[in-house]
C-alpha cells in the first residue's frame, strides 16, 4: 500500500541527497529559527535556553535518522521554529497582560489513555455543552489573544497533510478548527514519535522532568481564556498517561477521564499510524521496530500512570471502556456525563450520533506486521489487563 503521495515519494527520491551533511548544520539552523521566532513576535529568546536545548535534541536526533526524507528534515526545522514562535508569544502576552496569570484553569477535564482508545472522539463530545471549552487546533499551534492569521497558518498545515498523506484522514482527522491534542503545545513527548523515531530521543523523552512544560501549557490555556466568558477546559492527550504526575500537580482539581481498549488491538491501531505518517519522514522503515519502540512504550507509560493513579483521589479518576464509546455509547455517554457534572440534552445527544455516524471504519491494521503477538503483548501488559479487566 502506497502511505504517501506520489508526487511526495517523487519530490524526496530527487531532493533528499540536497541534505547530506545535515548534522554539521544544526546550530546553523537553530540560530536561524531563534531569529525567526524572534522576528515573528518582537521578543527575545533570552531566558529560554532550557527550551532552545530541548529543540536541539529533537532536531539532532532527527539529523540521525537513517533515511531521514527532505520533508521530514524541512518539517522537523518549521515545527522547532513554530514551537519556538508560541513560546515566544506566549511569554510576551503574560509580560505585557501581567493579570493573564490570574486566570483560573479551574476543574479542567483532562481525556487520556493509551493512543488509539477514542480520546479524540471523547474529547469532542465533552467540549460540545456551551459551558465547556476545549481548545482548537489552531489555538495550540499559535496562541494568542487574535486568531485569524494563525488560523490561516494551521489551515496550511491540515491541507499540506491531507495531500501529502491521503489515507490519513481514514486513521485520524486533524482540522485546524477542531479541538486537537495538547501536545502542539507541549515541546516533548510521545507525540513526536508517532512520526519518526529519532535515535536516543525516546530515553532522553522518558528521563525528562516535564513540570515546566506542563506549566507553559496552563499559561497557554491561560492567555487563551483571557478576555474570554470562562468555560470549563476540555483537554485532552495520550501523552499525559506518561505524565499524570505533573499533569495533576499543575492541575490538582483535575478531573482525569483514562479510556481503555484491548491493548493489542490499540498497539496493532498505533504501529500502523505510526509507519504510515513516518512515511512522510523517512523513506526505510522497519515495522518490527515499530512494534517493539511502542510496546516498550507502553509498558512504561502504564507502569507510572497506575503508580501516580494510586496516590490520587478515587474520585479523581473516571475510566471509560472503549466499547462505551462505541457500541454502547448512547447508553453510557450521559451517565459519564452526569458523573462530570456536565448537561446532557439534545446538542450532546445529536453531538454523539453525528460522532458515531462519522466514526472512521476504514483503519485496517495487522499486529503480526510489527513483530508482535497477543501473547507477548499481554505478557508485557499483564498487571495492566489484570488490574483493568473488566474496561478491556
Amino acid at each position: 500500500m502506497e502511505r504517501v503521495a506520489p508526487w511526495l515519494k517523487a519530490v524526496n527520491t530527487v531532493l533528499t541527497p540536497a541534505i547530506a551533511g545535515r548534522r554539521k548544520k544544526i546550530d546553523r539552523l537553530l540560530d536561524r529559527a531563534v531569529r525567526e521566532a524572534e522576528h515573528r513576535t518582537g521578543s527575545t529568546a533570552h531566558g529560554e535556553d532550557d527550551f532552545i536545548a530541548g529543540m536541539r535534541v529533537l532536531l539532532a536526533g532527527y539529523a540521525d535518522i537513517h533515511g531521514l526524507t527532505l520533508t521530514g528534515w524541512v518539517g522537523v526545522q518549521q515545527e522547532i521554529t513554530d514551537r519556538l514562535e508560541n513560546r515566544l508569544r506566549i511569554r510576551k502576552l503574560h509580560a505585557l497582560n501581567p493579570d493573564i496569570a490570574d486566570e483560573p484553569i479551574s476543574r479542567p477535564v483532562v481525556v487520556t489513555g493509551v493512543p488509539r482508545t477514542g480520546t479524540t472522539m471523547l474529547q469532542r463530545l465533552l467540549a460540545t455543552p456551551e459551558t465547556h471549552r476545549s481548545p482548537l487546533m489552531h489555538e495550540l499551534q499559535y496562541a494568542d489573544l487574535a486568531t485569524a492569521d494563525h488560523l490561516r497558518r494551521s489551515e496550511r498545515v491540515a491541507d499540506f497533510l491531507e495531500k501529502a498523506i491521503p489515507t490519513f484522514g481514514s486513521v485520524y482527522e486533524m482540522a485546524a478548527e477542531k479541538p486537537d491534542a495538547d501536545v502542539w503545545v507541549l515541546p516533548h513527548g510521545i507525540g513526536h514519535l508517532v512520526r519518526a523515531h529519532p535515535p536516543g530521543y525516546v530515553q532522553w523523552m522518558l528521563d525528562r522532568d516535564y513540570t515546566p512544560d506542563y506549566r507553559y501549557l496552563k499559561q497557554t490555556l491561560q492567555v487563551l481564556q483571557y478576555g474570554r466568558p470562562r468555560r470549563r477546559w476540555v483537554l485532552r492527550a495520550p501523552a499525559h498517561l506518561w505524565q499524570l504526575g505533573c499533569l495533576t500537580r499543575t492541575f490538582p482539581d483535575a478531573q482525569i477521564v483514562w479510556t481503555h481498549r484491548d491493548p493489542a488491538t490499540a498497539l496493532a491501531s498505533l504501529c500502523s499510524m505510526t509507519e504510515t505518517a513516518m512515511a512522510m519522514n523517512t523513506a526505510e522503515i522497519d515495522p518490527h521496530e515499530i512494534g517493539r519502540t511502542w510496546l516498550g512504550l507502553f509498558a512504561t507509560g502504564l507502569d507510572r500512570a497506575r503508580a501516580v493513579r494510586r496516590r490520587l483521589p478515587a474520585y479523581s479518576v473516571i475510566d471509560v471502556p472503549f466499547r462505551h464509546l462505541t457500541d454502547d455509547a448512547r447508553e453510557y455517554m450521559p451517565q459519564l456525563f452526569d458523573r462530570l457534572g456536565a448537561p446532557w440534552g439534545s446538542a450532546e445527544a445529536d453531538a454523539l450520533d453525528a460522532a458515531l455516524v462519522h466514526r472512521p471504519t476504514g483503519h485496517r491494521y495487522d499486529l503480526a506486521r510489527y513483530g508482535l503477538t497477543e501473547g507477548e503483548v499481554d505478557q508485557a501488559l499483564a498487571e495492566y489487563k489484570r488490574a483493568f479487566a473488566p474496561l478491556l
